[in-house]
């Protein structure tokens, strides 16, 4: 089973006449990364939200929103009533001095910077204990995402290395014919170049046995066959595919697509290794989201 690392998850709740609300926001990553925009009410439990996050959904770019918005009351306020005396005595005096109505002098002192701020009132056990059910729930509704998204990758890297597969059997029907025209040029270069009577017959035919032995490509096929068999089965196992390992993989997968090619020497083969890296190249673009 794989997982995407791409998702969305939303959930709210009331406590206490106050309204909690949850967002998070997955993107893939290389590793775990949060950006964590909260309240200052529950500033102090900032870590513990941290790593609920991150046991939760592991590796992603993740930003998670909380907002908490005051129901039923009034919101909670703090006024520093020594700069509003502070205030009132000076503009009094100014009012008096300019000789103009002070009638509006509080409301206006009111809006000054500084004069009222929010309540640093700390989110109680209570509070926190009910936020983190709500964290587990938009962490749940991510993961549903996450594995929604993940069936469709897992179709699209599935059909990717069946390609792959198809293209390597191609590759291995024209191998035989492959080795009988690397040896018929070479016999005829030979021929061409070389009078009879100035090589040895023998010695000639274990040069061409040397040389057609060190470009044979059965060892990476055998190899390719393998690394593809073993990319499906992570794909259709039970347990969480790794993202890393399948990325892995298809290095591997590259590399004896890579080594066939450059051993290949022959035309139509070389067609088939094109289109195995361009299947290759697919696959990769798709792991990157793999969780």
């Amino acid at each position: 089973m794989i997982k995407s690392m791409t998702g969305f998850g939303r959930a709210e709740g009331i406590i206490k006449d106050k309204g909690y609300l949850v967002e998070l926001r997955s993107l893939n990553g290389k590793l775990f990364d949060v950006n964590l925009k909260i309240p200052q009410a529950i500033k102090p439990y900032e870590f513990e939200i941290r790593n609920l996050v991150q046991e939760g959904l592991v590796r992603g770019s993740v930003e998670c929103f909380i907002t908490v918005k005051q129901n039923g009351s009034a919101r909670p306020v703090a006024i520093n009533t020594d700069l509003v005396k502070s205030y009132v005595s000076q503009m009094k005096g100014l009012a008096e001095e300019i000789n103009v109505d002070d009638s509006g002098l509080l409301a206006a002192i009111l809006r000054l910077p500084d004069v009222v701020a929010p309540s640093t009132e700390v989110a109680d056990e209570d509070e926190w204990q009910f936020l983190k059910g709500l964290i587990g729930e938009a962490i749940t509704d991510v993961n549903k995402h996450r594995e929604d998204e993940g069936k469709v990758l897992l179709k699209e890297l599935k059909t990717r290395i069946l390609n792959i597969q198809n293209l390597e059997k191609q590759v291995a029907a024209l191998e035989p014919e492959r080795k009988k025209k690397i040896k018929a040029n070479l016999m005829k270069m030979v021929r061409e170049n070389v009078d009879e009577e100035n090589y040895d017959p023998n010695r000639l035919e274990q040069e061409m046995v040397y040389y057609i032995e060190k470009i044979d490509i059965r060892e990476e096929q055998v190899r390719l066959r393998n690394h593809c068999e073993y990319f499906i089965q992570i794909l259709e196992d039970k347990e969480e595919a790794n993202g890393k390992k399948l990325a892995f993989l298809l290095q591997e997968i590259g590399r004896e697509i890579n080594t066939t090619g450059s051993k290949a020497y022959d035309l139509e083969i070389q067609k088939c290794v094109v289109m195995m890296k361009d299947e290759l190249e697919k696959a990769k673009e798709q792991t990157f989201n793999v969780l």
